[in-house]
């Protein structure tokens, strides 16, 4: 007869082995058989009902679990020197783990009783179950700063970037981390700031030649001035945060909401849950459950989190690092849906018919327990018959009727018609070093167009209920294109042999015609540039003027509190509206709604031209080794001083100049977009393709500049002599080009039509 082990060897097991917890595996490995069996089924349910183990399936495994980032008191160093920590708010039941902290060399010493911040990853060794590395320490904010080191005699300054900062900082000798002179480098305070004398600074990155590309995005932040350091006031809030309990709350514990999202997330700020509609009045219909992060029981009004909230708008996103609009205590940790770790949240309960329309919803004030972290890749390959230790389990009780109740939005988006552009978004991706290894585009999978559909259907009931409630609360505003832009989108259409109706209410089932019109032809890109072109921004504001791109008359955000402001807003006003408690919309915060309003709409922007200008930069770094190349790509703009032309390989833009186009003059057309040569009648238009040689890529400016090679596969022709105008004969010219510029397009229209 094997023996039976015991309950704390069976947890000590499958702690060591997480992904082989099915009641076979544990049998198997301690070599149990026959009738034992028995006796082995009967301690797994002691297990599950003393809370240590919780069931999925047929596997078992910890239903408690460390969030991501997590606050530790440091012990003392243990024989060997290596320090060990322990985690100050375990929720589980059951043996607390031990934490390894893994010290960088630019950290400050840690000692025993040092609270600190720490971001863990889950390891299986003998004597750890998880490895910590130092954010910052608890109670402490130094200042951050950015510039380029000075070697002197013993140490050395650092020259600010940014050009606001009021001095140099000193660097003692011990404290430069192996800078070299001319470096950029970033640092933090050291010590307590004095009255004489310059400030002191501690190395904690290099980052090397300033064009280098882990300089990139922190040039564009300082460029663009986006605030990447906290105020202490406002850390000090955020540190002295608590995890919520369930007093005054639902409890979703129990509900298995997951989270998706991209594989390097960090912050979960929505979880979903489906089912069919087991009402006998509906049938075929479903049940979705959105549960967002309840960030307003944190960011409180008036308080100095909310003011540096409010100051940054949004969170900024670059290619190798986030700057959040809330301190990591919050952003990382309490305000994440992490798996297995109980969360405050903002649930909406949203009724759908068989054909994906909400024919009712509510909220909740509530306390979950996210039952996993998916990304969207492991979701769609367990759809799509190959799940994985982690979707296995999930995928016929939770990811199954999550994709049944898309289905059924999908007819609702279909009778809808929201607009369809066919856009790709590309994709950095970096090494471990900041540089480019590769550019792709985004895959977009059904598991993203789920998530998109259902946080699209739940900031409609959000906007829906407190229009109902009569709550003052802030619109994502799209409006229709002006006559003006749509005129111009028209002539563009009609020169590539398509129609957009004219002498109607504009509808975004008519772009949509357009859009398919087009689809498969060479001037599909074109009409899906130029309809893009033609619509207006989005913005914020307190009156509804409805949701032109998705074709909603309600809309506000509400998913995203973690990193949009504006949902903060809209959530403060659902806890005003339904009497959750006294942490929503106060008088003063009403009063100035309108400049909220308008100043987050105005940062929303500044962090996409900052994102932007890194992307070019990054680009022009990938592409700089292949100047002297041949690319294809299509012109996706003109000016007068050249054209703008996508590649296709990389969605670089780069600028063909106007002087490089051969020996003639080019009349510019801004009506019509084009330049056309006075000798030569080629029009050079927005859509066509061509081929062009990479002549200089600038990473510091992310400038690209292009020579012109073929243009729709025919070689570029070259004109005579090239008179500018102002010079004897340049205005005959010009109106020449001009008269030869509109007989040619009338004929390019007839040929088309």
């Amino acid at each position: 007869m094997s023996r039976i082990p015991s309950k704390a060897e069976i947890l000590d097991w499958i702690s060591a082995n997480p992904t082989l917890t099915s009641k076979r595996d544990i049998a198997k490995a301690f070599g149990i058989k026959g009738s034992d069996r028995i006796d082995l089924k009967r301690l797994l349910k002691e297990l599950e009902a003393e809370g240590h183990l919780q069931k999925r399936k047929k596997s078992y495994g910890d239903p408690d679990r460390l969030p991501p980032v997590s606050v530790l008191l440091v012990k003392a160093p243990d024989d060997n020197g290596d320090l060990f920590a322990q985690p100050l708010e375990w929720h589980g039941e059951g043996v607390e783990p031990i934490v390894l902290v893994l010290p960088r060399a630019s950290d400050p010493a840690l000692g025993q009783g040092d609270r600190i911040l720490a971001r863990l990853t889950v390891v299986h060794e003998d004597d750890h179950n998880y490895e910590a590395r130092l954010i910052r320490r608890i109670g402490t904010n130094p200042k951050r700063l950015l510039g380029i080191f000075r070697k002197r005699s013993e140490g050395g300054r650092i020259v600010p970037i940014d050009k606001s900062a009021a001095s140099e900082w000193m660097v003692a000798e011990d404290a430069t981390h192996g800078a070299r002179d001319g470096e950029l480098v970033e640092a933090e305070q050291a010590g307590p700031k004095g009255r004489m004398g310059l400030p002191r600074a501690r190395i904690v990155e290099r980052l090397g030649d300033p064009s280098a590309p882990k300089a990139v995005s922190l040039i564009a932040i300082h460029q663009h001035g986006i605030p990447d350091s906290f105020p202490d006031a406002a850390v000090e809030e955020a540190d002295k945060a608590k995890p919520m309990e369930l007093k005054g709350r639902t409890d979703l514990r129990d509900m298995p909401l997951i989270t998706i999202d991209p594989s390097d997330a960090r912050d979960h700020d929505d979880a979903c849950y489906a089912h069919a509609d087991d009402d006998p009045k509906n049938p075929g219909g479903h049940v979705v459950w959105v549960a967002i992060a309840d960030v307003a029981a944190y960011v409180r009004p008036g308080t100095a989190l909310d003011r540096e909230a409010r100051k940054r708008g949004n969170s900024s996103y670059f290619p190798d690092r986030v700057v959040p609009m809330l301190p990591d205590r919050l952003s990382g940790d309490l305000c994440s849906l992490h798996e297995g770790v109980p969360r405050p949240c903002i649930a909406v309960r949203m009724q759908l018919d068989a054909e994906g329309n909400k024919i009712g919803h509510r909220f909740e004030r509530a306390l979950m327990r996210s039952a996993a972290s998916l990304h969207y890749a492991e979701v769609q390959d367990a759809m799509d018959g190959a799940p994985n230790d982690r979707t296995g389990p999930l995928l016929d009780d939770v990811i199954k009727p999550l994709y049944a109740a898309y289905g059924a939005l999908k007819t609702a988006r279909a009778a809808r018609q929201p607009l369809e552009l066919d856009l790709p978004e590309r994709r950095i991706i970096l090494d471990d070093n900041g540089t480019v290894r590769s550019v792709n585009f985004r895959e977009r999978l059904d598991a993203h167009r789920l998530i998109e559909e259902f946080m699209v259907l739940a900031n409609v009931a959000a906007a829906e209920t407190l229009i109902a409630k009569r709550a003052p609360q802030l619109f994502r505003v799209h409006e229709e294109p002006s006559p003006e832009k749509l005129d111009s989108l028209r002539e563009t259409a009609s020169a590539a042999g398509l129609t957009l109706a004219k002498g109607q209410v504009l509808q975004t089932r008519h772009l949509n015609a357009l859009l398919n019109a087009a689809a498969g032809t060479d001037e599909a890109e074109l009409i899906n540039i130029s309809t893009l072109r033609s619509m207006t921004q989005a913005y914020y504001g307190i009156e509804n003027f409805g949701h032109f791109g998705l074709a909603l008359r309600n809309y506000a955000h509400f998913t995203s509190p973690i990193r949009r402001y504006a949902d903060l807003i809209v959530h403060r006003a659902l806890v005003t509206s339904h009497g959750w408690g006294k942490d929503g919309l106060d008088p003063a915060e009403i009063e100035k709604l309108e400049q909220t309003a308008t100043h987050i709409s105005d940062t929303e922007r500044r962090s996409m031209m900052a994102e932007r200008d890194t992307t070019d930069r990054y680009l022009a770094a990938f592409l700089s080794e292949r100047v002297g190349n041949e690319f294809t790509g299509r012109i996706n703009g003109i000016a007068r001083f050249g054209a703008f032309v996508k590649l296709d390989e990389t969605g670089a833009d780069g600028l063909v100049p106007v002087r490089s186009l051969g020996r003639e003059f080019f009349h510019f057309d801004g009506e019509a977009g084009t330049l056309m040569g006075s000798d030569t009648g080629l029009i050079i238009a927005i859509g066509q393709q061509v081929t062009v040689r990479l002549t200089e890529a600038t990473p510091v400016t992310g400038g690209l500049q292009l020579e012109l090679l073929t243009i729709d596969d025919k070689p570029l022709p070259r004109g005579g002599s090239r008179s500018p105008a102002g010079r004897s004969g340049g205005k005959r010219k010009q109106a020449k080009a001009k008269r030869k510029s509109d007989k040619i397009k009338r004929k390019v229209v007839r040929k088309k039509r």
